[in-house]
């Protein structure tokens, strides 16, 4: 039989073939590399790489049915307070005390809210009420001049006791006897102003950064402004003397649990009485535009809005500070106001006079017209 011829690829070294430059090339050239699979990271791997940012994403909140934990209600949506920590709702009235205002800031509701501490009352002890109120005499001075201070009192409502029912002139407080029950009222008022931390001041303080003393005043009253008759300014400096001894008006504070702190009488009062001078911080309205104080007084409304002034009492401020205001929406809450507030120009500035505007028994709470003149502050929810 014949033998198989093999083909030229698979001949021996030895023998010679020729072939193309292109098969050679095809032969010798290493083939490409596979392309390498595509890797993918786990989103437990990116999460933990990535960079935190300041601020979690928002969620999506379903305020619409919000209601009131208290009273279950979710009408009067504008006055309805979400809780920044729970998102709960709770009404401004429906809180004790009642709320006066929305907060513009942050609000917690009572469980959210920091454990607050417990009142602490202030020492009955004579040193500290004499440094707390800043006491000028001692107590010997004072009762020494006590009792010509009472017969002059006396001898003006004898001389003119009907010019007082046909003039109105205002009446000085009659301080009480007691050394012990009149400690006692001092330290009650002590102690709300330790609790509101406050600094105890009976003037207007004029501080660095607010209204100077030069802004206030009283010619700058748009439409004018009462000046204090002689009479009544001699029975301003003779409560204010007797302020400065420690003879102080027969005034309770006490803590309410619908109203917070607030002022009662310790003693009958006659009307017309003077009960104190709105002191506080004076500062321009438009300096206090978003300020959440609940008991900013106007002190001057002038024709231009940024030089008109009110006092804050947050800070500094004496008993007015705790007086609180009446529901005059209702004709019951209206029979509740025992005290009127008159600005007058007192030597050329202004001043806010608290004045019994009818008698007021021994206990009575005192109460007055927040309104003021502006009638825009909201009283719709006082008791």
């Amino acid at each position: 039989m014949g033998r198989r011829a093999l083909p030229p690829s698979s001949s021996s070294s030895s023998t010679t073939t020729t072939t193309s430059p292109e098969l050679r090339r095809k032969r010798t050239a290493a083939p490409p590399p596979p392309p390498s699979p595509r890797r993918y990271r786990s989103i437990s791997d990116v999460m933990r790489r990535s960079l935190p940012v300041d601020a979690a994403p928002p969620v999506a909140r379903a305020y619409e049915s919000t209601r009131c934990d208290v009273c279950g209600s979710g009408e009067r949506d504008e006055e309805l307070l979400l809780c920044d920590g729970c998102d709960r709702g709770r009404h401004t009235f429906c809180l004790r005390p009642i709320a006066a205002r929305v907060p513009t800031g942050p609000w917690f509701c009572p469980p959210c809210a920091p454990r607050s501490k417990p009142v602490k009352r202030f020492p009955m002890t004579q040193t500290k009420i004499v440094d707390f109120f800043r006491i000028q005499k001692g107590a010997e001075d004072a009762e020494a001049e006590k009792c010509g201070l009472f017969q002059d009192v006396k001898k003006r409502r004898k001389r003119s006791l009907v010019m007082h029912k046909k003039r109105r002139r205002i009446l000085p407080y009659v301080p009480t006897e007691d050394k012990v029950q009149r400690l006692k009222q001092m330290a009650s008022l002590a102690t709300a102003m330790t609790s509101s931390k406050m600094k105890f001041s009976n003037e207007l303080t004029y501080m660095p950064g607010m209204a100077g003393r030069s802004c206030n005043q009283a010619t700058l009253e748009e439409g004018g402004m009462q000046i204090l008759p002689k009479e009544d300014k001699e029975t301003i400096e003779l409560c204010r003397t007797m302020q400065k001894r420690g003879e102080c008006p027969p005034l309770l504070v006490v803590f309410d649990s619908r109203e917070g702190f607030t002022v009662q009488a310790d003693a009958d009062i006659k009307d017309m009485t003077f009960i104190a001078e709105y002191t506080g911080d004076v500062d321009f309205l438009e300096n206090r535009a978003n300020d959440d104080g609940d008991s900013i007084m106007t002190l001057l409304l002038t024709e231009d809005p940024s030089k008109r002034l009110v006092i804050c009492p947050d800070k500094r401020g004496n008993i007015s500070r705790f007086i609180n205001g009446i529901n005059n929406h209702t004709l019951d809450g209206k029979k509740k106001k025992n005290i009127k507030c008159v600005r007058y120009d007192i030597d050329g500035e202004s001043h806010v006079l608290l004045v019994a505007c009818r008698d007021i028994a021994c206990g009575e709470k005192l109460y007055y017209d927040y309104n003021g003149y502006e009638h825009e502050y909201p009283t719709h929810h006082f008791v």
